[in-house]
């Protein structure tokens, strides 16, 4: 294989394992080169990926050392995205009876989800996270995007339980925005002891259900990492969560005037 060849496949490796640790001997047998013609690969690969915003590449030496890619976004570059969605969201076809907004076609862009994802996984690089939760049925797609990032399963929570769940763990918690009591269930095979879940959302009102999860975190003896939602909604009152993290704020909403008033959430307007 040519050293051009041999680069092409070395990045697309890296790019579908991120997060994975991988010997240099892995990399030296698959390509039949010798470790030093691998080392100046990576030094190649790390330098466009730096410059590019791509992702990070780093090397660990020793016997069990190895190369690890993890995908990144800089902090421009995510409020750039964040900020292009914004405009999207405020568009006044969006209004729908009732005064919700019609998400669908951005979180069922690949591209915004995989945008959104990172943005997400951005915010807790450096922290431990053994698992996505998220709720049916509009998270799910936003929780498989921060999931394939970071590299770790994602969990389901259900308000209603499925037959193929086998043995599941039921809360009620109490809805933010109708005050009413409800109820969500998840798999007692979906997480294990001691385990820290980042739970994540597509759209917050009173904070009620995420409430509920952070419920059922507790019930399965995890350790909350985080709470993340890609937009946090207008709401009078108190919130039932207030540490979250939000891609974007919707301030108002006029149905009469259809006007959506959207600025970027507290990702980007909270000191770090």
């Amino acid at each position: 294989m040519k050293r051009s060849e041999r680069l092409v496949d070395f990045t697309n490796y890296l790019l579908n394992h991120p997060r994975k640790l991988t010997t240099l001997s892995f990399f030296s047998e698959r390509y039949k080169a010798a470790k030093s013609s691998i080392s100046e690969d990576l030094v190649i690969i790390k330098r466009i990926f730096d410059e590019t915003e791509v992702g990070t590449v780093e090397t660990f030496a020793g016997v069990s050392g190895g190369v690890v890619f993890t995908p990144a976004i800089s902090d421009k570059n995510s409020q750039e995205i964040a900020s292009e969605i914004a405009a999207l969201m405020g568009e006044s076809n969006r209004i729908l009876p009732g005064g919700y907004i019609y998400l669908s076609d951005i979180l069922g862009s690949p591209k915004n989800l995989d945008k959104i994802g990172k943005i997400i996984a951005h915010e807790y690089v450096g922290k431990q996270i053994d698992a996505i939760m998220t709720i049916a049925t509009k998270g799910i797609p936003i929780a498989q995007a921060v999931s394939s990032i970071l590299d770790v399963p994602f969990v389901i929570v259900r308000r209603d339980p499925k037959v193929t769940e086998g043995a599941t763990l039921n809360v009620n918690y109490m809805s933010g925005s109708s005050s009413k009591v409800e109820n969500m269930t998840l798999s007692k095979r979906s997480l294990a002891p001691g385990q820290r879940v980042l739970i994540v959302d597509d759209f917050m009102k009173g904070g009620g259900t995420l409430n509920g999860m952070k419920s059922l975190v507790h019930e399965f003896d995890c350790l909350l990492a985080g709470v993340a939602v890609f937009a946090e909604g207008p709401f009078k009152g108190e919130r039932l969560i207030s540490d979250y993290k939000s891609i974007l704020k919707i301030d108002s909403i006029d149905v009469e005037k259809r006007s959506i008033d959207v600025t970027l959430g507290n990702i980007y307007t909270e000191e770090k």
